[in-house]
C-alpha cells in the first residue's frame, strides 16, 4: 500500500477532516489531536500497513509508524489537506489529561526540535574521545602532546558550543511553542548567556565571581541551563502576545520587541534566573545521588522501569535530567541505564518474532526488534511486547538486569538521545567492551524469559 492511500486512509479511520483539529509527529509517531475519540475506528488503524500500534493519550491519538515512515505519512497528510499544528501550540492543544501530563507534554514539545543538536555535539564528543585515546593514536605513531592545538581547538567549538548556548535554543524553542516569536526568544536566551556575564563555569571554578546586586542577588551567566530559559521562555511569550493586542498597530513593530525585551531581559537575570538555577542544582544534586545509590540499585529500578514511563508518554523529562548531567559533569551515566531497558525489550520481540508461527507476527517482531535495537522501542511496545502483555514484563526484566551491570560497572556516555547500537559512538572509550556486553545481557534476558515464558501462539487465538 502506497504511503498516499495510508494516509488517506488514516483520516477517513480518525473520523473525517472534520474531527481533526491538527496534526504532528514525533521520531516515531503520527500525533492527531481529534474532538471526538468515539469517532475513531481504532480496529481499522492498527490494521493498515505500516501501522505499529496506535493508543489514544490526553486529547491525541498517537499512529505508531516507525522513524522515517512517521515523515513520510506525516507529508502525505498535509498534502491531503489535514491542517498541520498551530503556530500557537500551546493554546491549540486540548486540556485533557491532568497537569502532570500536560506539564511533561509542553516539556516534550519544546525539547524535541533541539534534540538533533544534542545528539551530534554527543557524537562529537564521542569521536573527540576517541581520536584522542593514546592507544588510538599509537596505532599512527602519534602522542597526544602531538595533536595539533589547532585541531583540538576545533573539536572545543564542535563540542561546546551547543551546550554553551543551550539557553537561547531553550528560549527560541519555548517561545515557539507558546506563540511568541521565536527570534525573540533566540535574543532572550542569548542575553542569558552574554559575554558581558561572569561565565557560569568560570564563577563554579572560582576563576571569577558573580555580579551580586543589592548585595544578595547574584547575577552571572546561565551556560548550560535549562530551567531559567524555559520560564523565561513561556512567561515572555505569554508577554508578547498580551502586547500585540494593547499595543497600537502602527507601533508594534517597534514597541512590542523593546518592551518584551526589556522586561524579560531584567526579570531573567534578577529573578528568574537566580531562582530556577537553584531549583536546578536541587534536581542535578537529587538524580546524583540516585544514580550513587549503592549495589546497582538505581540502575536495577531505572533500568527495569524506564520503558514503564515510555508507555506513560512522560519520557521527555528525562530529557532536562541528561542535559543538566552532560553540562554539570561532563558524563551522562543514565544513558548507559536506559538502553539496557530498550535492548531487552528488542531481544524480547525478537524472540516472539522466532517463536511464532504468524507470518504477519513474524512480519511485524522483526522490523520492530530493529527498530528497538535502534533505539525507538515505540513499535516494539505497542506493535508487540504490550500486545501481549508477558513479552513487556520479560524485556523489563532484562532492563533492570542489565541497568544493575550499567550500574555496577560506573558507565557514563560521552551525549544524550541514542542509545544501543547507535548509542556504540558515545562510548568510543574505554568503556567501549563493557557498555557492548551489557546490552548483550539485557537483550538476552529479556529474550530467552520471553522465549521460555513469555510468548506462545496460543496468545493470538482472540487477539
Amino acid at each position: 500500500m502506497e504511503n498516499r492511500e495510508i494516509a488517506q486512509q488514516v483520516i477517513e479511520a480518525v473520523g473525517g477532516k472534520g474531527n481533526i483539529r491538527s496534526v504532528a509527529h514525533c521520531a516515531t509517531r503520527l500525533r492527531v489531536m481529534v474532538a471526538d475519540e468515539g469517532a475513531i475506528d481504532k480496529e481499522r488503524i492498527e490494521n493498515l500497513d505500516k501501522v505499529k500500534g496506535a493508543f489514544f493519550n490526553s486529547g491525541q491519538y498517537q499512529i505508531i509508524f516507525g522513524t522515517g515512515t512517521v515523515n513520510k505519512i506525516y507529508e502525505e497528510v498535509l498534502q491531503l489537506g489535514v491542517g498541520e499544528q498551530p503556530k500557537d501550540e500551546a493554546a491549540a492543544r486540548p486540556q485533557e489529561g491532568n497537569v502532570f501530563k500536560r506539564t511533561i507534554r509542553t516539556f516534550g514539545d519544546v525539547f524535541v526540535p533541539i534534540i538533533p543538536v544534542l545528539v551530534a555535539t554527543g557524537l562529537f564528543m564521542g569521536l573527540r574521545g576517541l581520536l584522542t585515546q593514546p592507544e588510538i593514536l599509537g596505532l599512527f605513531g602519534l602522542s597526544p602532546e602531538a595533536i595539533n592545538a589547532n585541531f583540538l581547538l576545533y573539536t572545543q567549538v564542535l563540542t561546546d558550543t551547543a551546550f554553551a548556548f543551550l539557553p537561547a535554543l531553550v528560549a527560541w524553542s519555548t517561545f515557539r511553542v507558546f506563540g511568541g516569536s521565536p527570534v525573540i526568544g533566540i535574543v532572550l536566551g542569548l542575553m542569558l548567556v552574554s559575554p558581558s556575564l561572569p561565565n557560569a563555569y568560570e564563577v563554579a571554578a572560582g576563576s571569577a565571581e558573580a555580579i551580586m546586586l543589592f548585595d544578595f542577588i547574584p547575577i552571572v551567566g546561565y551556560q548550560g541551563t535549562v530551567l531559567p530559559a524555559f520560564i523565561s521562555g513561556i512567561i515572555g511569550a505569554k508577554l508578547e502576545k498580551k502586547l500585540h493586542k494593547i499595543v497600537p498597530e502602527t507601533f508594534d513593530l517597534l514597541v512590542t520587541p523593546f518592551v518584551t525585551l526589556l522586561i524579560m531581559s531584567v526579570l531573567s537575570l534578577m529573578l528568574i534566573g537566580p531562582v530556577f538555577h537553584s531549583f536546578e542544582n536541587v534536581v542535578l544534586n537529587a538524580t546524583e545521588w540516585i544514580l550513587a545509590l549503592p549495589f546497582g540499585l538505581a540502575g536495577l529500578i531505572i533500568g527495569g522501569l524506564n520503558q514503564v514511563i515510555v508507555v506513560t508518554g512522560v519520557h521527555h523529562i528525562f530529557n532536562f535530567l541528561e542535559v543538566q548531567l552532560l553540562t554539570n559533569t561532563g558524563s551522562n551515566p543514565f544513558n548507559a541505564i536506559i538502553t539496557c531497558g530498550m535492548a531487552a525489550q528488542g531481544g524480547a520481540t525478537l524472540a516472539v518474532g522466532l517463536k511464532t508461527k504468524s507470518k504477519k507476527l513474524k512480519a511485524l517482531a522483526f522490523p520492530s526488534a530493529l527498530s528497538a535495537l535502534l533505539g525507538i522501542t515505540e513499535p516494539a511496545i505497542f506493535g508487540v511486547n504490550l500486545r501481549y502483555v508477558r513479552p513487556f514484563f520479560m524485556g523489563l526484566i532484562g532492563g533492570g538486569v542489565g541497568g544493575f551491570l550499567s550500574n555496577m560497572m560506573g558507565l557514563s556516555g560521552t551525549g544524550m538521545s541514542i542509545t544501543v547500537i547507535p548509542g556504540i559512538l558515545l562510548y568510543l572509550n574505554e568503556q567501549l567492551i563493557p557498555y557492548i556486553f551489557i546490552n548483550l545481557v539485557a537483550i538476552g534476558v529479556g529474550f530467552i524469559l520471553t522465549y521460555l515464558f513469555g510468548f506462545k501462539d496460543e496468545q493470538l487465538e482472540g487477539m
